[in-house]
């Protein structure tokens, strides 16, 4: 644990076992989607599964970036992962992404999948704004997690025909524009 940094964080204002816990279900949620997306990007197929599938993909490896990220801020804190994956499973701030209840209906994966984006955004907006001026390395980091998460919920926002987003896919898949500083070669 970094004491000092824990100890500003507290100076600051911040219920630090509070953000631990946002933080460790954010982490739940990060590594389930993963996990869920790893299942929904598999079952698109054809014609129109396969035009999602690269941006399924792209949003999948960013969410384990998102995961990778955000652990060692929770042991920086003081904080730790639970020792059982049912747990952490069920901890996730944010309800699994599964399959839909038809894997072929592709306007039901979409929703799905920018269901999924659409609560991350709420949850990371929380942590920014609990965070504001308080927690500048959390802060960071939440902030760098929300830029992907609304390009995500953009792009998926856009194949269900919401509207022109203005975002473009990655140069290269999992890129993390973003989050890639806080992760370690």
């Amino acid at each position: 644990m970094a004491r000092v940094a824990r100890e500003m964080v507290e100076k600051a204002g911040i219920k630090v076992e509070e953000l631990l816990d946002l933080l460790v279900r954010n982490a739940a949620a990060e590594l389930t989607t993963y996990y869920y997306y790893t299942i929904l990007r598999v079952n698109l197929v054809g014609l129109e599964g396969e035009s999602l599938k690269e941006i399924a993909e792209d949003a999948r490896i960013e969410d384990r970036n998102h995961f990778e990220a955000l652990v060692p801020r929770i042991y920086e804190l003081g904080g730790k992962l639970p020792e059982d994956m049912k747990e952490f499973h069920d901890l996730a701030g944010c309800p699994p992404a599964k399959l839909p209840a038809d894997p072929t209906d592709i306007k039901a994966m979409l929703e799905v999948l920018l269901k999924a984006e659409q609560c991350a955004v709420r949850q990371y907006t929380t942590i920014c704004n609990m965070t504001a001026g308080k927690d500048h390395r959390t802060y960071d980091l939440a902030l760098a997690i929300l830029h992907e998460e609304i390009e995500h919920e953009a792009w998926f926002s856009e194949f269900l025909g919401e509207g022109p987003s203005g975002h473009f896919k990655r140069s290269r898949v999992g890129e993390s524009p973003y989050v890639s500083k806080f992760l370690h070669p």
